[in-house]
C-alpha cells in the first residue's frame, strides 16, 4: 500500500503547492531586507517592515470567505487557488517598480499585498492538501508538501542573490514572479476534493467550524487538541529559536552555520519529511505521533553534548544531521495529525485556526528562551527542551492511543 500511496497525481500536485506556498515568504522578508539594505535604507525602517508578515498570523479572520464562498470556474478549492496566484504574481511582479530609496511606503503596500496573497493561497492549500487526502495518504502528502516548500525557500533564500549579483533587484523579483507558474499549473492540473459541501451563509462559515470541531469528541477532548497543538513542537521551536547564538557562542563561524545548518540541513529535513511520510502511511498518525515526539525530544541531545564538547566539528555536524531529520519527521508526522481533525467541509477554517495556535508555540512561548539560556548555560537549557517534550507526550494516551486506529478527534477516518 505505502508504494501506492506516493505514486498518485495528486502528490505531484502537492509538491508544486508546496512550492508554490514557500515561494512568496523570503520575499517580503529575508530577500526583501537585502534589496533595502543594498538601497542604502536603515536598519530601524527595515526592521519595521516585518510587520507586513501580520497577514499569515492573521489570516484565520478571512478563512471562513474562503470557506463560504465557491468561485464560478474549477470548484471551490481549485478555484480559490487559481484565484489566489494570479494574485501573487501580479504582486511580486509590481514589485519590479518599486525603489526602496525613493517609496517606501509604495514598497511597503506592496509587500504587504503580497503577504496577503500568500496567506490567502496558504488557507487555500493547507484546505485542499486536507481535502484530498485520506488518513493514510496524510504523512505522505505532508512530506511531499514540506519538500516543495523547502526548495522554494532554497530558490527565494539562494537563487535571489546569486541572480542579485548579475541584474538589478527589480528584474530579480520579475524572474522569481515567473515560477508563481508553476504553482499556477499545478492548480489546474490538479483534481477538485469530492464532497465538502459549502457553509449556507456566511454566518454558519464561523460559527459552524468551531460546533463541529467541539461536538466532534466532546468540548474536554477537543480543549485538549488545541493545547496539544500549542505544546507537541514546544522543544524543536525553543531549540531552533536560538540555535544561531549557540552555534557563534561555540566558536563557529558564519560560513561553517550556513554551510551546515543552511545547505545541509536543509537537504536533511527534505529527507525526514520523506521518511516521516513512510512512517504514518505505514503505522499510521497515533504511532507515528509517539515516536516523532520522542524523537523530537530526543534529538536535542545533540545540541547538549556540542553545548559541553564546544567547537567540535564532526559532532556539530552529528548535531545538525540528527535535529535536521528528526525535525522532518515531526513536521510530516504532526502535519497529518492537524490534517485529520479537520473537517473538510470547514477545512480551510478548521485548519487555519490550528496552525495559528501553532504560531503561539513558535512565536510566543519561545520568547524567554534567551533569557533561560542565559540564566542556566547552554548544557543547562537544551535539557529544558528535552523537558518542554513531556506535556505533549503525556497527552498522546488521550488523543491518540497507541492502539488506537485514529486520533479521538479525527474528522475523516479511513
Amino acid at each position: 500500500m505505502t508504494g501506492s500511496v506516493w505514486a498518485q497525481r495528486k502528490m505531484v500536485v502537492l509538491g508544486a503547492l508546496g512550492f508554490a506556498s514557500g515561494l512568496p515568504l523570503y520575499l517580503t522578508s529575508r530577500t526583501l531586507q537585502a534589496w533595502m539594505r543594498t538601497a542604502h535604507v536603515d536598519l530601524t525602517t527595515i526592521g519595521i517592515f516585518s510587520l507586513v508578515a501580520l497577514p499569515y498570523s492573521l489570516k484565520f479572520l478571512w478563512a471562513p470567505f474562503i470557506d463560504r464562498y465557491v468561485p464560478p470556474f474549477l470548484g471551490r478549492r481549485r478555484g480559490w487557488l487559481v484565484l489566489t496566484q494570479i494574485g501573487l504574481l501580479a504582486a511580486i511582479a509590481a514589485m519590479a517598480l518599486q525603489d526602496p530609496a525613493r517609496g517606501l511606503t509604495l514598497l511597503a503596500v506592496n509587500a504587504l499585498v503580497i503577504a496577503f496573497f500568500s496567506a490567502s493561497q496558504d488557507i487555500v492549500i493547507d484546505a485542499y492538501r486536507t481535502d484530498v487526502l485520506s488518513e493514510r495518504e496524510m504523512g505522505a502528502g505532508a512530506a511531499i508538501w514540506v519538500t516543495g516548500y523547502r526548495v522554494a525557500l532554497l530558490a527565494t533564500g539562494a537563487l535571489a542573490f546569486i541572480l542579485a549579483d548579475r541584474m538589478s533587484w527589480p528584474m530579480v523579483y520579475l524572474v522569481l514572479a515567473g515560477l508563481v507558474i508553476l504553482g499556477l499549473g499545478a492548480s489546474l492540473l490538479a483534481p477538485e476534493p469530492a464532497g465538502g459541501v459549502p457553509p449556507q451563509s456566511f454566518r454558519d462559515a464561523i460559527v459552524l467550524p468551531f460546533r463541529d470541531f467541539f461536538e466532534r469528541a466532546g468540548g474536554r477532548r477537543m480543549t485538549l487538541v488545541l493545547v496539544f497543538v500549542v505544546l507537541f513542537k514546544l522543544p524543536d521551536y525553543l531549540a531552533a529559536s536560538i540555535a544561531t547564538p549557540f552555534l557563534l557562542d561555540a566558536g563557529f563561524s558564519q560560513t561553517d552555520i550556513g554551510a551546515i545548518q543552511g545547505g545541509l540541513g536543509i537537504a536533511v529535513t527534505i529527507a525526514g519529511a520523506l521518511a516521516g511520510g513512510v512512517l504514518v502511511a505505514r503505522l499510521g498518525i497515533n504511532r507515528s505521533l509517539w515516536i516523532v515526539g520522542l524523537l523530537q525530544a530526543l534529538s536535542n541531545l545533540g545540541y547538549f553534548g556540542l553545548a559541553l564538547v564546544g567547537r567540535h566539528y564532526p559532532f556539530l555536524l552529528g548535531a545538525i544531521v540528527v535535529e535536521n531529520f528528526c525535525g522532518g519527521l515531526v513536521a510530516a508526522g504532526f502535519m497529518a495529525f492537524l490534517m485529520s481533525v479537520c473537517s473538510i467541509r470547514f477545512s480551510a477554517t478548521q485548519y487555519a485556526l490550528l496552525s495559528s495556535l501553532m504560531g503561539v508555540s513558535r512565536d510566543v512561548l519561545v520568547a524567554p528562551a534567551g533569557g533561560i539560556a542565559q540564566a542556566t548555560g547552554w548544557p543547562g537549557f537544551f535539557l529544558i527542551t528535552l523537558a518542554a517534550a513531556i506535556p505533549g507526550m503525556l497527552m498522546l494516551p488521550v488523543l491518540a492511543p497507541w492502539t488506537g486506529g485514529s486520533t479521538v478527534a479525527a474528522a475523516h477516518p479511513d
